[in-house]
């Protein structure tokens, strides 16, 4: 089984990155409303237009500057299970956001695939904001289909 990982190397500094990725404010900016706690062990909850999260995650650990990983613990069946991964590199010159999503399944879903594109798409709108342009959260984010948000 293979893990689906995207890399995105980002221009900012290395306190900006994870800034991003670790608060509530910053997931906001790139990716979508959130409520919940921003904290080890504490529960974020992701709306994309509904009354309810789409997706719940946990928070597993909080680096400061180093490290962000979550776990997907409700919502979407077919996120559950998996992780998301944010890892600032020590280079001096790009900063990386990297996301790793466990595959976790015998048979490729075509949910895993739109899954796959559309974060690949909120990770490309966060180098973009964070690099002098606009950030690209639901729902000014990127259609990757006529009919498929």
């Amino acid at each position: 089984m293979h893990d689906i990982r995207h890399r995105v190397g980002i221009k900012a500094p290395q306190s900006r990155v994870y800034e991003m990725l670790s608060t509530k404010h910053g997931l906001a900016e790139f990716w979508a409303q959130v409520d919940g706690e921003s904290e080890v062990g504490g529960k974020l909850g992701f709306f994309f237009g509904t009354d309810e999260p789409v997706v719940v995650f946990e928070v597993d650990d909080l680096s400061p500057n180093e490290r962000v990983h979550w776990r997907c613990i409700d919502g979407f069946p077919g996120w559950i299970g998996t992780t998301v991964a944010g890892i600032s590199s020590r280079s001096t010159e790009r900063r990386c956001c990297c996301s790793r999503t466990p595959a976790g399944r015998s048979q490729a879903r075509s949910c895993t695939t739109r899954a796959s594109t559309k974060w690949a798409t909120f990770l490309i709108g966060l180098r973009s904001g964070l690099e002098g342009g606009e950030f690209t959260a639901f729902p000014d984010d990127t259609l990757i289909s006529s009919t498929i948000r």
